[in-house]
């Protein structure tokens, strides 16, 4: 494996099925562990650029040097760049697989902003490399702005990796072109269990070709290995096209570190030599707030510690993104602070899915949110019954139909708060599960009644298989006016489409609508709601 000092790699260093077609994708020639005469050069950030969390004053840049490289930020209300503001960054280096974030505040809310990046020779600031540039729209403070965004999750996943035959990652070029404020990835941002093969050959007999690495030739284990993993989807053009126009919200959920994992567990995976999900989840965190521009996890907001190889744990994947006066987005980490997966009976669960420290932070700033629409942004679904082995189940519901229990019981006690707090525009939107569906859940078809009407909705995956749909759970009343899955496991891109939501809010009306699309954009389902309700 080449492990250098920044994990990174060349194009030498991708295997063999690469090779042809990849000139199509643009794909980044950098390599960390760079030679004498390419170190005496500039640094340069091919693998594009990012934004983050993005408010009505602030967001975070993020890039990726080749080298160790001064981060300098230049903002501009034109592409001209005429009157910019410069922003000195920090001294990116090996600590940080030569990544960087840089933190804008006090920008004109409700503009486009246009960015560009400068990598300088710590030692000679004179010598900087080519600008790489992007734009981002900061929130509105008014409410008469109307607000797009889109969301979804799963990416590389079951071995389909970037297919140059298909052009890579398509659907990002798909949302982009509607021109969203802002994408919510909703976790599975790698899958770091599965390795991508150079091809696999498809029940039709077609090849599906993949781009590959070194790092993602085996399951990821080591910091590199997962440094490599998030790095690889850096290779689509189309995304790094994406991040370059819009913004991110992310959060995580089990394939950034391993299947249905949960802290304690112990791998039964001859592929693993280090088993310890603890030790496995440590590294991806790390990795993980390295290359995604997260307030929480960097040390500019809070910030991850990296001390050690595996970091210390510090920070955390749930926040509250407030977009203005219409919207504010509930990130959830349904991973970090669960308990073990279980049947799922018990009658008392404290802990449950979200752990009691971050249930009671939802509840409150639930309470405390002033925005018109409260978005849950949940890493898995409430009612859809997802299996972990034969006994076990990974999310909430556990296929008793009944009263409340395990992790139901949380849900149940969030829910409640919902209503008897009389907190208006709660919206759940999630992937997961690899199909796209609109559930809608009613006291009056459940088995626990104390909560009012609310909608939860489904999309994904990007670029990932196809899995058949899931059985509901009566606990909460589910119903499921739309639904469209494969008729069978693992179905690659080629076969199934994939998947994104789009949400529309208009400033005028305050009117939400949740579009179901699929690859090439056409819309699968449509649903307004009304500002103002308790229950929808």
């Amino acid at each position: 494996m080449a492990q250098g000092s920044g994990g990174g790699f060349g194009r030498r260093s991708l295997l063999q099925g690469a090779a042809a077609g990849s000139a199509a994708l643009a794909l980044p020639t950098l390599s960390c562990a760079a030679p004498a005469q390419a170190r005496s050069g500039r640094p340069s950030a091919d693998w594009g650029v990012q934004v983050g969390d993005v408010t009505t004053s602030s967001g975070l840049v993020w890039v990726r040097s080749d080298r160790p490289a001064r981060m300098v930020v230049q903002t501009a209300a034109t592409e001209s760049f005429r009157r910019a503001r410069s922003w000195r960054g920090p001294v990116i280096g090996p600590d940080t697989d030569f990544t960087g974030l840089t933190s804008l505040h006090g920008l004109p809310s409700g503009e486009q902003i246009h960015y560009r990046v400068l990598l300088a020779d710590p030692d000679d600031p004179r010598r900087t490399g080519e600008p790489v540039s992007g734009t981002f729209r900061t929130a509105p403070t008014g409410r008469r702005t109307d607000l797009r965004f889109h969301w979804s999750g799963d990416l590389a996943g079951q071995g389909w990796g970037i297919n140059p035959d298909r052009g890579g990652y398509r659907i990002y070029e798909d949302m982009r072109r509607r021109n969203p404020d802002f994408f919510l990835c909703s976790g599975d941002n790698i899958y770091a269990d599965s390795p991508i093969p150079e091809r696999v050959t498809l029940p039709d007999g077609r090849i599906w070709r993949n781009v590959t690495t070194e790092e993602k030739s085996k399951v990821a284990e080591t910091l590199a290995e997962f440094r490599g993993a998030f790095r690889y989807n850096l290779l689509d053009d189309n995304l790094r096209r994406f991040n370059a126009q819009v913004p991110t919200i992310t959060q995580w959920d089990d394939h950034e570190v391993h299947n249905n994992w949960y802290p304690g567990q112990l791998l039964d995976d001859d592929r693993y030599t280090e088993k310890d999900t603890d030790v496995l989840s440590a590294r991806s965190l790390r990795a993980f707030s390295e290359y995604f521009p997260i307030r929480t996890l960097r040390p500019d907001g809070g910030g991850t510690s990296r001390s050690s190889e595996a970091g210390s744990g510090g920070g955390r994947v749930y926040r509250v993104v407030r977009h203005g006066p219409l919207l504010d987005v509930f990130v959830l980490d349904m991973r970090r602070y669960r308990n073990a997966n279980s049947p799922g009976r018990q009658t008392d669960d404290p802990q449950g899915i979200l752990g009691a420290e971050q249930l009671r932070w939802l509840k409150r700033e639930l309470s405390r949110s002033q925005a018109v629409w409260k978005v849950i942004a949940s890493d898995m679904p409430l009612g859809l019954i997802v299996p972990d082995g034969k006994t076990n189940f990974e999310a909430v519901a556990q296929g008793d139909p009944g009263a409340p229990l395990g992790r139901e019981l949380q849900m149940a006690e969030l829910l409640r708060h919902i209503k008897h707090d009389r907190i208006t525009g709660t919206v759940w939107l999630t992937t997961d599960v690899h199909y796209t569906s609109a559930q809608h859940y009613a006291p009056e078809r459940a088995a626990f009644k104390d909560f009012e009407p609310f909608w939860e909705f489904v999309s994904g995956p990007l670029n990932a298989g196809g899995f058949q749909a899931l059985k509901l759970d009566g606990t909460f009343g589910p119903a499921q006016p739309f639904i469209k899955a494969p008729d069978r496991a693992n179905t690659s891109p080629a076969e199934s489409p994939q998947y994104f939501g789009e949400v529309d809010i208009d400033g005028g009306s305050g009117e939400l609508t949740v579009r179901l699309r699929q690859e090439g954009g056409q819309v699968l389902f449509s649903k307004m709601l009304q500002p103002g309700r308790v229950g929808q």
